[in-house]
């Protein structure tokens, strides 16, 4: 169960232990036994639900414990790789002998030969299938050498790992019964709207079995986890060990996976989100088909289009994904798009710029699909096809420059109204910020604190590359640039840089420099 605090930082956790949340459902081409009928929820005038308890007494015998056993080595250098912590050791005064005590404990425990330790921990789970197929997330059974699910009348089965994907943090797992077991089935998550009741049931702090009731509080929320972010926010209590549990709607149907809670104490404070049951839908149909998933991808570098930004390209409405980078050897690049382009709309729809990389991803690979793209005022259609997502070392390997420039000359530009001095890139320059040796623009030399250039996240070794879509390769081109949009009479200018994260378009107003 992801937690995240006032810093906006996510923990994962699982009964007392670290753990994240994910979902899934049947393919609707494959038939499945029906399932007995759901007890029709009761309303008041008012629309409050009479009671909550037909519904749970139909739904708590699908929703299961997961319990992991993971074995520790003495060495604790596994675990510091992924980013967890140790015990804490309590602090005492200096050579006094609880302080010579702790210190002895811990060092045989993390010796190089200390004997294995075991470490359990507690999720939650739903099944979907009567022939045993539970859902869960990945992190819930991540590196795990046992797998337990106990069902509500307390039968304890072992489950093996069917797939998992780590990109939406959820899992497969198989469990093996004598006799058809009770499951539930997914909803339609785009019918839930705003304020609909919900159910949550799952493990919190290992008390099994457990409902809460809430509404569903917000759609579409990004809480930064990744490109594939469109969570529900729910008011439901969610708390440690609920990660991998179900969200219901009133009929009955899955509408989400219980994954992320939002706490500066650890524990429920109103505010969790779960993934969409049509987002886990086409994952969990992967992993039980092919124990992996296969994701679209076009390969581009987007980010989302202010109204800074529209104003720098001269768009009317401030919507789309532009682009900030096209990998050389990936769909785009076949498709002719270019940095600078603003995708509208993917198969006649209209998208935001957030949302583009979880709409290919959805796509099958080899698939045809067609953009809507705004380039130089103008708006085409351009047909692409969808490739295959490559793992993380291809993408960075594609990722390359282009040829080697000629050595220019060494001059600097100082704009203090946008806040940072900026030199044509030397060989002097390339050795102090470590830059490559094709890698073209002009470097960012110096960055004044509290500046508009400082507002922006740019720092000294950052390299503009572009402005207003026009290549630069000396602090002149730059000057020239930013000089061709103030006599265009522009309110801003956009200005393409390159970081330790990649390329991003970065908008600077125009209106209060000089």
């Amino acid at each position: 169960m992801f937690q995240t605090g006032p810093a906006r930082s996510l923990l994962l956790s699982f009964g007392l232990s670290a753990v994240l949340c994910a979902s899934s459902i049947l393919s609707p081409a494959r038939a499945e036994p029906e399932a007995a009928p759901v007890p029709k929820v009761v309303m008041d005038a008012h629309g409050i639900p009479d009671s909550f308890a037909d519904l749970a007494d139909r739904l708590l015998p699908a929703v299961v414990n997961v319990s992991t056993t993971q074995t520790l080595k003495g060495d604790s250098d596994e675990d510091d790789e992924e980013g967890e912590e140790g015990p804490q050791i309590p602090e005492f005064p200096r050579g006094s002998p609880f302080e010579k005590f702790f210190h002895d404990f811990m060092n045989r425990q993390n010796a190089p030969n200390a004997p294995p330790r075991k470490m359990q921990a507690l999720g939650s789970g739903f099944i979907i299938d009567p022939t045993g197929y539970v859902v869960t997330n990945n992190h819930v059974i991540r590196k795990a050498d046992r797998i337990t699910v106990t069902l509500q009348d307390n039968t304890v089965l072992t489950a093996k790992v069917i797939g998992h994907d780590d990109r939406t943090d959820l899992a497969l797992l198989k469990v093996t019964s004598a006799h058809p077991l009770p499951f539930v089935s997914f909803g339609d998550s785009d019918t839930a709207r705003v304020g609909n009741w919900v159910l949550a049931i799952g493990n919190p702090f290992g008390l099994s079995g457990t409902v809460t009731a809430g509404i569903v509080s917000s759609r579409g929320r990004n809480i930064e986890q990744g490109p594939y972010d469109d969570f529900i926010q729910t008011d439901a209590p969610i708390n440690k060990g609920n990660s991998g549990g179900p969200l219901f709607d009133m009929h009955g149907a899955v509408i989400g996976v219980n994954t992320a809670i939002y706490s500066p104490s650890g524990g429920s404070v109103g505010i969790g989100f779960s993934i969409p049951a049509n987002e886990a839908r086409g994952i969990i149909e992967q992993l039980r088909k092919t124990g992996h998933v296969s994701r679209g991808w076009i390969g581009v570098r987007i980010q989302d289009v202010s109204q800074e930004i529209a104003d720098g390209l001269g768009l009317k409405q401030a919507k789309g994904a532009l682009i900030a980078g096209v990998d050389d050897k990936g769909p785009a690049a076949a498709a002719k798009l270019a940095t600078g382009d603003v995708i509208q709309g993917l198969n006649g729809k209209p998208i935001e710029g957030r949302s583009l990389p979880r709409l290919i991803a959805d796509l099958p690979v080899g698939s045809q699909a067609t953009l809507s793209v705004w380039r130089h005022g103008k708006t085409m259609d351009l047909p692409i096809t969808i490739g295959a997502l490559p793992e993380p070392k291809e993408a960075a390997a594609s990722d390359q420059g282009q040829k080697k420039e000629t050595k220019p000359s060494d001059k600097s530009v100082d704009l203090g109204g946008f806040g940072f001095r900026a030199g044509t890139i030397t060989d002097e320059l390339r050795r102090k910020f470590r830059l490559s040796d094709d890698q073209k623009g002009v470097v960012i030399t110096d960055v004044t604190d509290g500046g508009p250039a400082a507002e922006r996240g740019l720092k000294p070794g950052d390299v503009i590359t572009e402005i207003q879509q026009v290549p630069v390769s000396t602090a002149a081109d730059l000057r020239k640039g930013i000089d061709a949009a103030k006599k265009a009479q522009k309110h801003s200018v956009l200005l393409l840089v390159r970081d330790m994260d990649g390329l991003r378009w970065v908008p600077f107003p125009l209106d209060a420099t000089h």
